[in-house]
């Protein structure tokens, strides 16, 4: 059985000596994995042997194989181990989500660098074409919503949130091409991959993502946004609000750089929605 399910099921049945242990290993996790077997069963006021019998019990083979998987799981990070108490209520939720995407907004205004931003502006103004690559998650909504802000720009863009494709365009790209990669991470080994093709094949990059990470070494202009995420681990992260923002900026610099072109691919393609969809021009610019 997974130890991290054998500790925290609810619904396995216990003994209260076997409960008074497994709270004690994870109300001090540091200290068990630290610990000798006669060191725990003091603490615990047990004896050794029934420090034995626990651990067997939770499909280990002994206290230091007990240790060893321990110390597995906590390698995944310990906040899964006790999480913070959700919120409960609809209000809380609601304050917990507004207020934690403000205090993303916030730290993220405080850390922007302004001649970086205005660079990758230039860089996509300037493109004769222009890749947006993400993959997972999040960064696989953010390089479609490079495509979604920069097409109606007049902007040649593709993105892509496949891997495989992603390699394939990179080593097929031309100097002409300028890539825009998302990585919340900055350690995605395709993606690293990627930004090394196109800086063979002389291709600038622009990378949002955490400073100092494999990705942010590789790319030509990074914009760094590196954000606390906090242990609420039931919570969406916050930091994709970040990544939004940042795209909206580029975008509007972008636009601001050549305002005729925007005006005109803008003009275009809200006529046809009025014409054909809304009936005014009053509805949500473009989309």
């Amino acid at each position: 059985m997974d130890l991290f399910h054998a500790l925290t099921d609810e619904e396995r049945s216990r003994s209260r000596l076997d409960a008074k242990i497994t709270a004690l290993v994870l109300d001090d996790v540091d200290f068990v994995t630290g610990s000798t077997i006669n060191e725990l069963a003091e603490r615990a006021g047990v004896s050794p042997p029934t420090i034995t019998r626990f651990c067997r019990r939770l499909g280990c083979v002994s206290f230091a194989d007990f240790k060893v998987q321990l110390a597995r799981m906590t390698y995944v990070g310990l906040r899964y181990l006790k999480p913070e108490l959700p919120t409960t209520t609809v209000s809380e939720v609601i304050d917990d989500i507004v207020v934690k995407a403000q205090d993303t907004l916030f730290s993220l205004h405080n850390q922007l660098d302004h001649d970086r931003l205005e660079d990758a502006a230039r860089l996509l103004r300037g493109a004769g074409f222009i890749q947006a690559v993400g993959a997972g998650g999040n960064s696989s909504m953010i390089a479609n919503e490079i495509q979604n802000r920069l097409f109606r720009l007049g902007c040649h863009v593709q993105s892509t949130n496949d891997k495989a494709m992603a390699v394939m365009l990179a080593a097929a790209a031309t100097p002409d091409t300028v890539a825009i990669v998302s990585s919340m991470t900055g350690r995605d080994v395709e993606l690293v991959r990627c930004l090394d093709l196109y800086r063979h094949h002389n291709v600038l990059t622009i990378a949002l993502t955490q400073s100092g990470s494999p990705v942010a070494e590789r790319a030509s202009v990074v914009i760094p946004i590196d954000l606390p995420e906090g242990v609420n681990i039931y919570r969406p992260t916050s930091t994709r609000y970040a990544y939004l923002a940042v795209i909206d900026i580029l975008a509007n610099l972008v636009a601001y750089a050549d305002r005729q072109k925007s005006l005109q691919y803008l003009r275009r393609i809200k006529e046809e929605l009025v014409s054909n969809r809304d009936g005014d021009d009053r509805q949500l610019l473009g989309d």
